[in-house]
């Protein structure tokens, strides 16, 4: 079946997406388009939503498809893959790598982590449906047309408006073992300062689950955040790419190694949240070393004055990987990552 024309069983039946790439995804060479969904709309009746995509080939070899801006707030992704697919030659590589830089776009021109368009988180909207709303539409497609064709999936991501996150490179432990260590083995290939065996709070619908389940090697990042990026985390983005083209034998040269601390998120103790809403103030800083019990943040009260604030304290003993971004936090926030030294 051509990619133009890839589809998904539905139910009983076959329904194929309303996406079309604008460029051959299977050529040798380097194709700049778009994958065109069409989205009729009160500002534009027959409009659609283009979404940059850039195919670099070169004859047989292993497939990577690399994302940035799942959710539209994460920066370090997008601005490493669009001088990626500025920069990539043919006769550079092995195989092919499809750059996908802002696969959820109506939420990376808004600056959102959801999409504008129909609230949707994408990454809690995989595999998608083919019938679906916009965000749904593009989840399918990447699931159903790009994903299978990739033997690597390397997705960006970082803190977002809300998040900030020491800078690493993660992978998840897995019921294949042999899956699993080849995931592991990308992860210390990309080299980032920490490297994380990482537990999500909630992996239904995520895209690093949808990969995982058609069996390809996965690995996520969390490069700092707070709505922005900075040089040192684009660099980290710029160097793992390389690094991990190379791991899998798409680039030639050598991996450039640097240290990277060894972190583990054994369970859900790892994670403080907020059971009160008010003025954050933290204690520690990222990277701190923290001991079990010790306060991590207090939460003041912003309607009144001479009540104590509540305290937030590390139900285990690690390291302080993530913290909330805003000043303010409500109830249910999250506060702070705890993750174990290995």
């Amino acid at each position: 079946m051509s990619v133009h024309n890839a589809a998904r069983n539905v139910g009983e039946g076959m329904t194929q997406s309303a996406i079309v790439p604008t460029i051959p995804l299977d050529a040798d060479g380097v194709h700049h388009g778009f994958l065109k969904l069409p989205y009729s709309r009160d500002d534009s009746a027959w409009g659609s939503v283009m979404i940059p995509i850039t195919v670099v080939g070169n004859g047989q070899g292993p497939t990577a498809l690399i994302t940035g801006a799942n959710h539209g707030d994460e920066y370090e992704g997008p601005i490493a893959l669009q001088e990626l697919a500025l920069t990539l030659r043919p006769e550079d590589i092995t195989g092919r790598v499809i750059i996908l830089p802002m696969m959820n776009l109506p939420a990376f021109a808004a600056g959102l982590r959801c999409s504008p368009i129909d609230g949707l988180n994408m990454n809690r909207s995989f595999p998608g449906r083919p019938d679906g709303t916009v965000t749904q539409k593009i989840c399918h497609y990447i699931a159903t047309v790009l994903v299978p064709q990739a033997d690597i999936v390397l997705d960006f991501h970082s803190g977002g408006r809300t998040l900030d996150f020491l800078p690493f490179a993660a992978a998840h432990i897995l019921e294949d073992k042999s899956q699993e260590a080849a995931c592991m083995a990308a992860m210390q290939a990309f080299n980032a300062p920490y490297s994380v065996r990482m537990l999500e709070i909630d992996n239904v619908g995520m895209f690093d689950t949808e990969v995982e389940e058609q069996g390809k090697v996965f690995v996520t990042t969390e490069l700092g955040g707070a709505g922005t990026a900075s040089a040192k985390t684009v660099d980290i983005a710029r160097r793992g790419i390389r690094n991990l083209l190379i791991h899998a034998g798409i680039l030639t040269g050598d991996i450039d190694v640097r240290e990277t601390v060894q972190l583990d998120m054994p369970d859900a103790s790892c994670f403080i949240f907020s059971t009160e809403a008010g003025m954050i103030e933290y204690l520690v800083e990222m990277g701190d070393d923290v001991k079990k019990d010790q306060p991590v943040a207090r939460i003041w009260p912003i309607d009144r004055t001479g009540q104590a604030p509540q305290v937030c304290h590390a139900a285990r003993s690690g390291v302080l990987a993530a913290r909330h971004v805003p000043g303010l936090v409500k109830m249910g926030d999250f506060v702070g990552l705890i993750a174990v030294r290995v």
